[in-house]
Order: structure tokens, then sequence, then C-alpha cells
């Protein structure tokens, strides 16, 4: 059992929560990832770490309530336990050597992105940091990104806050500004990192993004987190999450994202028809 420590609303879908876990907190890194189960029986959910504190023990995960699990995951409360947090899983993102890079951001893909942005900044890397949501109600995590960034530059799809725009107009004007990028880290919605990919191939910029398929076990034993890169399948959990974005199957990565959302609606409406109940 791991106990609830603080939980917090970064917007009205967008929580986050942080839990005492030091065998966790003393051996992640950024870029790995936890497997999350609220009850027993529960579902396993892999929630990137957001943050972590190696001398109090805590690390931090930020969850967008969108299914079942999720769900059940926001309805616990400070001093209550989640039944397992295991990890960290999945390799560390290669931080080593970057002197320039530019992460590029994408709605909750924010909250994985935060302690990438701020290792990069506390080894000397001149971090830009390119973040879009859809509205100004959606935005997270800005003031710590502009904490751990030397540029930070806001987009939004309807220019409600920031600049009007994709994340990619935003790169491209970087790029064609004489930006020289060691990497691009891209993190969000699969469309999204596969235009930047598709943007910085053709400026030749080395770019990494970070994939989260269907996963359960989190070893790599029940193949539901495969991929096609450069390709050669390869498994999400133990080669990943992160990749090279020019190398990846987009196409077939958002296919399969979309083989059990039906399923996903169904039960969460079902879910949220019982909890209606259980309330009354």
């Amino acid at each position: 059992m791991v106990e609830i420590l603080e939980k917090e609303y970064l917007n009205p879908t967008v929580v986050r929560m942080k839990v005492k876990a030091p065998l966790v907190a003393r051996n992640c890194e950024p870029g790995q990832f936890v497997i999350v189960r609220a009850e027993e029986g529960g579902e396993r959910i892999p929630l990137t770490i957001a943050d972590f504190d190696r001398q109090a023990g805590t690390v931090s995960i930020i969850f967008q309530i969108v299914g079942v699990g999720t769900r059940s995951l926001e309805r616990k409360e400070v001093g209550g336990n989640l039944a397992s947090f295991a990890g960290p899983l999945g390799k560390k993102t290669e931080t080593e050597g970057l002197k320039k890079v530019c992460i590029v951001a994408g709605g909750v893909g924010s909250a994985i992105a935060l302690p990438v942005a701020k290792k990069l900044y506390q080894q000397g890397c001149n971090v830009t940091t390119v973040a879009g949501f859809r509205n100004k109600d959606l935005v997270i995590l800005e003031k710590e990104f502009r904490t751990y960034s030397q540029k930070f530059i806001l987009m939004s799809d309807d220019g409600s806050v920031g600049e009007k725009g994709l994340v990619t107009d935003a790169l491209e004007k970087e790029i064609l500004a004489g930006e020289k990028f060691d990497r691009v880290i891209a993190i969000g919605p699969l469309v999204m990192m596969k235009f930047v990919s598709l943007l910085t191939k053709k400026y030749e910029v080395p770019t990494v993004v970070s994939m989260n398929p269907v996963m359960i076990d989190g070893t790599g034993m029940c193949g539901g987190c495969r991929l096609v890169v450069g390709g050669k399948t390869v498994f999400a959990c133990v080669e990943g999450p992160e990749f090279d974005g020019h190398q990846v199957d987009f196409d077939l990565a958002m296919q399969k994202g979309m083989a059990y959302r039906s399923f996903e609606q169904k039960a969460l409406e079902e879910d949220c028809n019982l909890f209606k109940k259980e309330a009354e």
C-alpha cells in the first residue's frame, strides 16, 4: 500500500498526486514510469513519473481522467492508499552531453516533459520549451516550465492564451530563426509527435518521442505495448518509452490506440452510472 500525501487538480480533468514511495524515489530518473493500481484487482495504469524527491522518499504522478482506471484513481483522497505503485520501469531519458534542446509538449504530455526539462536545465543545457494546449482552461505546469526553460513558448489552438497556432508552427519558427538544437524531445498526442517528427526530419534535427501504448505488466511479457520502429517490432515498456521519432510508425500506433476506444467509453459510462447510484 502506498500513502497519498498530496492531491491537486491542475485543471478540471488533470490531477497531480504525491505519494510516499521511497524505493521508487531512490532509483527513478526522468522518462521512466510506474504502474499504478488504485484498488486491489483494479486496472493497471502506466503513468510517467512527473517528479520525485529522493531525500523525502516521494514521487509525483500526473494523470488525466479518461477511463475507469483513472476515474477510480481520481476518487482517492489525501491520507488514503493506492493498492500498488510498481517501478521505476522503462529506460531513462538520455540527457548527457546535450547543450541545446527544444522540448515540445502537448496537453497532458507536459507532465512527462517537465522532469526532462528540469534535469536538462540543472545540467546546464539551454532549454527551449514549446507547450501547446487546446485553450487557456487546459494549460498546466506553465510556472514550472518557465522555471526550467531559458525560453518558454505557449501555444493554443484557439488563441485564448499565448500564441495562436500549433506547436509545429512555433518549432519551425525557431529553426528558421537560426536555432541549432542538438535534439528535439516531443511528448504529447501521437498525431502531434508525428508532425513534429516530420518537421524535424525535413530540417535534419535529431528527435526523440515518448510512446505510451497499451501496457499491462510493464516487463515486455504481455506484448500489448508493441510498436514498429525502423521497420522492427519493439516493446515500449522495456525498450522505451522513448524512441527515434524519425523511425516510429505513427500511423500503426494510432490505429492500435483506437482499437479499444468504444470498449473504454462503454466501461466509463457504466462506471459513472454505478458511482452515481452508490452516491444516491
